[in-house]
């Protein structure tokens, strides 16, 4: 079974310490990165749906404030494509923000495990990997 981790967020620095984190703490055999909710949704959207499954992530880490789609939005999008995915899928988000809207609107989402602020403790990660593997 591939280990399939995906992140979305914009944040370069961010993305390139949590790669090699999870890297250094061998926490996930594959990443998947994209830079806006776009990208990640066109990657779900041109699956097909009998290779959904082998090619879907275990985790994704969602970031809210993006450019060109929010996380929010690819919330909305992302939706329909989740119930076409069989397996097991965590969905963090994953926000500098500490407004409590979005927070409550996170813990709202059915499909979202968690929200997590930034920056999120090595021990957090830890916890999440050991409960999704």
């Amino acid at each position: 079974m591939s280990k399939l981790t995906c992140i979305i967020d914009d944040d370069t620095i961010y993305t390139k310490l949590l790669i090699k984190l999870l890297r250094l703490k061998n926490l996930c055999s594959d990443i998947l990165v994209f830079k806006n909710g776009k990208e990640a949704l066109e990657y779900f959207e041109n699956l097909s749906l009998k290779d959904r499954n082998k090619n879907a992530p275990e985790l994704i880490f969602l970031d809210i404030n993006m450019p060109v789609m929010n996380g929010w939005e690819f919330l909305n999008a992302f939706q329909g494509i989740r119930d076409d995915i069989s397996q097991q899928l965590s969905l963090y988000v994953v926000s500098s923000s500490i407004d409590p809207i979005d927070y409550q609107k996170a813990k709202d989402i059915d499909m979202v495990d968690s929200y997590l602020s930034k920056p999120v403790s090595i021990e957090t990660f830890d916890q999440i990997f050991n409960q999704a593997w």
